[in-house]
């Protein structure tokens, strides 16, 4: 999630790309479900185990992308085995993607991971041979942000922030009290959250604003989540979808971003808004029009199904068709059972 503004990019390398119809002409609400797209997923895996990237018509082993496939089998509540596999691989994968933990450690990374490892139900003190929740504590800057220790620069976000409140919050002690306050005072004076945290001035951010709002609902801060909950509310278009950055209306809706405002909506008990989310996400899923080997992917937007772009929308959308919130998710009761559309002619 942290590394959602690669969307953006491959939208634009794929502008070109062939796109089929999102639905069909002959389906059933049932078959407009997470189950579908969870099924279709899990079906994307590589090696049976990790998602890619696509760029430039190149794949990219992607580890954070992995972890968003797990997060979504556990919202769907299937694909278990798959998830197992999965999470395998992120374990065996860690260093790269977390960094060593002396010269390169990456904040954002390292919550995605731990709390990967506690919707797994796993130890994140013990995932992949290293403490997740004490690498991600000695982050911990004096202000209260979580930031990344590189020689590339510090590249910690509102994500990043939103990500450990919410680990660390799974684990006993719960997340520092001042992680909670620097992540609550960075509301801007519109009631939305910024994507960048240092930024001035303060412009909040459709995606930043749906984790934040998860995050402080989760740890009882909830005056300015439902803050941020009505910002994020008004900028839902017509059809239910919310667009990426400021929530623009002359900028067209997205799964990814609306996947994320959905489970925030359903998380803070806006079931109206939660519901028009679902029904614009739905509206983008390939249905029995479509070729078997894309149905139950969820498109990115209305311009129909895109190769380069449909794994990571779906990832992200999926959280948007039900489920629990990521502060209490959990794979625990998944079936292994990987569901293909199921369309009847």
């Amino acid at each position: 999630m942290k590394l959602r503004h690669l969307t953006a990019a491959l939208v634009v390398a794929t502008a070109a790309a062939v796109a089929v119809p999102a639905t069909a002409s002959a389906t059933t609400p049932a078959q407009h479900s997470a189950d579908a797209a969870a099924g279709w997923l899990a079906r994307q895996l590589v090696d049976g185990d990790h998602l890619v990237t696509v760029f430039g018509g190149v794949a990219y082993p992607d580890t954070g992308l992995t972890i968003d496939g797990i997060l979504a089998f556990a919202s769907a509540g299937v694909a278990n085995t798959a998830a197992g596999r999965a999470t395998t691989y992120v374990a065996a994968n860690l260093s790269g993607y977390i960094g060593d933990g002396t010269t390169e450690s990456y904040a954002g990374a390292t919550a995605k991971a731990a709390l990967a490892a506690e919707v797994r139900g796993l130890d994140p003190a013990s995932f992949g041979g290293v403490d997740l929740p004490t690498r991600l504590r000695a982050l911990l800057t004096p202000s209260g942000r979580f930031s990344d220790k590189s020689a590339f620069g510090d590249f910690s976000n509102a994500f990043s922030q939103s990500l450990a409140v919410i680990a660390l919050d799974r684990t006993p002690g719960g997340a520092p009290a001042a992680s909670v306050n620097f992540l609550a005072g960075t509301q801007c004076a519109d009631g939305g959250f910024p994507l960048d945290l240092a930024a001035t001035p303060c412009v909040s951010d459709t995606d930043s604003t749906a984790m934040v709002a998860q995050a402080l609902q989760a740890t009882g801060r909830l005056g300015k989540s439902q803050q941020g909950l009505t910002w994020l509310a008004g900028k839902q278009q017509a059809d239910g979808g919310i667009p990426v950055g400021t929530g623009d209306p002359a900028v067209a809706p997205n799964a990814n971003t609306t996947g994320l405002a959905g489970q925030a909506f359903r998380v803070g008990l806006r079931p109206a808004a939660a519901q028009k989310a679902k029904t614009f996400i739905t509206g983008l899923q390939v249905g029995c029009a479509g070729a078997p080997a894309t149905r139950g992917a969820i498109a990115y937007d209305a311009t129909g199904y895109h190769a380069d772009t449909a794994v990571r929308a779906t990832t992200q959308a999926v959280l948007g068709l039900g489920g629990r919130g990521l502060a209490q998710l959990t794979s625990a009761g998944s079936s292994a059972a990987e569901p293909a559309r199921n369309c009847v002619h």
